[in-house]
């Protein structure tokens, strides 16, 4: 289950604090993200910051730095910027996007640092030593098989995609798995790049080109706040679900008081950024040595479920 799983990756967290013996050097690992352009990346920031205070509290012989970028061309730029001014024992980082930062942080694993990727895999998987990331497959196939059983198995979908990387592709992967052996037909599937701006003018779009949608699924909810907004101020009433997923404080909370449009959701926490930096410490001072792929449950948040995973003090 989701939530015991955060219990044992807490309990990583709890055996990092507990104790360790000083170094006479203290090991550097960066921590390398994407500036919050978005909800989602926000979050990633500031559970990213809040792990580097804890850590460098706890540990005088460890510093975490964390950098920023806000392209995937300033991310490479941070990455040899970090790598020049001093020697990184290990990286942790969340590509900006995948094709891009591939070979960059290809070049740093050469030099003997150990790779923790979030989130958004690189193109080739041998780098890394340790990946953490939600179940993207499951993100995209739950809410399919939820759009199958609530409509009958029959309608017209339209589709909006993130960033082109590795997580974006398994999302749609999943949803179109989903919906294979239903009649339910995707009818236009575009990139509006997590951005609830580009989103809204996307689905303006979809509702001027096609007179008959029966749901929609963004696959951030970012995006879905874009795609209700057009909805809401198009005044189109054919379209029955709009649905997203990540697990956005505003969409659980519609989840909770039962919006007819919007019913389900599934959780992709921003805080496993935190849970990355705290096992690759843990495997950097010996407290545990953690190698492979961490992949966390994504299930169908409802009204019955929805207060476990709603945090309205998060800033996503």
């Amino acid at each position: 289950m989701f939530n015991r799983k955060w219990a044992a990756i807490a309990a990583v967290g709890t055996v990092l604090m507990a104790g360790h013996a000083l170094a006479a050097d203290k090991k550097v690992v960066a921590v390398s993200i994407p500036a919050a352009d978005h909800g989602w990346t926000a979050g990633v920031v500031y559970h990213a910051r809040a792990a580097a205070k804890e850590i460098n509290a706890a540990f005088p012989d460890v510093e975490v730095v964390v950098k920023t970028s806000p392209s995937a061309a300033a991310q490479v730029s941070a990455l040899e910027d970090l790598s020049a001014a001093r020697k990184l024992d290990a990286l942790v980082i969340l590509p900006y996007s995948s094709e891009e930062l591939t070979s960059p942080v290809g070049t740093v694993k050469q030099a003997g640092t150990f790779i923790t990727v979030v989130d958004r895999g690189l193109n080739d998987p041998t780098i890394q030593d340790l990946y953490v990331a939600g179940d993207n497959i499951a993100v995209g196939n739950t809410t399919a098989k939820f759009l199958v059983d609530k409509l009958g198995g029959k309608g017209d979908l339209v589709v909006l995609r993130g960033i082109p990387t590795v997580i974006d592709d398994e999302r749609i992967k999943g949803f179109e798995e989903g919906i294979k052996g239903s009649s339910l037909k995707i009818l236009d599937i575009q990139y509006a790049n997590w951005n609830s701006d580009e989103a809204f003018k996307l689905m303006q779009d979809y509702l001027a080109k096609y007179p008959k949608i029966d749901a929609v699924w963004a696959n951030d909810d970012d995006m879905l706040l874009g795609v209700l907004e057009a909805i809401k101020q198009s005044g189109r009433t054919d379209i029955r679900y709009a649905l997203g997923g990540n697990g956005m404080k505003d969409i659980v909370k519609k989840v909770i008081d039962g919006d007819p449009m919007t019913p389900i959701e599934t959780p992709y926490p921003p805080a496993m950024i935190k849970t990355a930096i705290y096992m690759t410490v843990a495997n950097l001072t010996g407290q545990a040595p953690i190698r492979g792929n961490v992949k966390l449950d994504a299930p169908l948040i409802t009204q019955a479920n929805a207060q476990e995973y709603y945090f309205p003090d998060s800033p996503f």
